[in-house]
């Protein structure tokens, strides 16, 4: 009983909690631009990075970004952004994007890109998280999940529901949630990602089929790194081939903006 009510609960509160959008067979996007505050909050957190995060010296990596980010920039729709971005001296395979334009790159990542148009892959795909406002849409998850929680609580209290029970149906709604809502839209938010990045870099002159090579050798570097792989419903992220399918899938919409030769 809790649990269908916990799901129609969580639902109904993530239903209006929407964002953005993202049409895939267009590459149309529809978004509510960051609030002030998740603006203010990304420049705090990467400030921070900088004070506690070393820097690369590597000049070759610093100005194959540099290079990359002057062609993406023009055709990434973030209002009023203040472009920053830096080479952090780390050996992880990662990049990360925040509110506001910040962007930050891991020196471990360029043995994954390779060439421009593999770092132009990554880079869109970030700031495509950005664009969609995917942050915003965490933090409504979180308050929908929180207020589901203390309704159904609620709810159950005034039913003579037992302590104990009452605390089995906050880890119900806790477990219903992640599996059903928070895991699902992760996954949803990368093939987006994903997907949008490839027409970032396409818009920026870059060929998108680079991509689907860049995830590839993405897939060979975890293969190599890990054990195996949890199945897809409980993960953040699709699985490799998943999502190289996906963005196979998706290259003819990518290939229209392509402005290279």
């Amino acid at each position: 009983m809790w649990k269908c009510l916990a799901s129609l609960l969580i639902a109904s509160l993530l239903s209006c909690c929407a964002v953005s959008s993202f049409d895939p067979a267009t590459g149309e996007v529809r978004t509510t631009p960051a609030s002030s505050n998740l603006i203010a909050k990304g420049s705090q957190q990467f400030e921070e990075m900088k004070r506690k995060k070393k820097r690369s010296n590597n000049a070759s990596y610093k100005a194959r970004v540099d290079r990359v980010a002057a062609r993406l920039k023009p055709v990434i729709e973030i209002p009023n952004a203040r472009w920053e971005f830096v080479v952090f001296e780390d050996d992880t395979p990662n990049a990360f994007a925040l509110p506001g334009g910040k962007v930050g790159v891991h020196s471990g990542l360029f043995q994954i890109t390779k060439t421009d148009a593999g770092l132009a892959a990554v880079l869109g795909h970030e700031i495509a998280h950005v664009v969609l406002n995917h942050s915003q849409q965490r933090v409504n998850q979180a308050t929908g999940l929180a207020i589901a929680t203390i309704v159904l609580d609620q709810v159950l209290r005034e039913q003579g529901a037992s302590d104990g029970s009452r605390a089995q149906a906050a880890t119900g709604v806790a477990a219903v949630g992640a599996l059903g809502v928070v895991l699902p839209y992760s996954r949803k938010a990368e093939y987006q990602a994903d997907k949008l990045g490839a027409i970032y870099m396409a818009r920026a002159g870059y060929n998108p089929e680079e991509a689907v090579s860049l995830w590839r050798r993405f897939a060979s570097w975890r293969q190599k790194q890990s054990k195996g792989e949890a199945p897809e419903f409980l993960r953040t992220h699709p699985l490799d081939s998943n999502r190289i399918r996906a963005l196979q899938d998706f290259m003819p919409v990518a290939r229209k903006e392509y402005r290279g030769g």
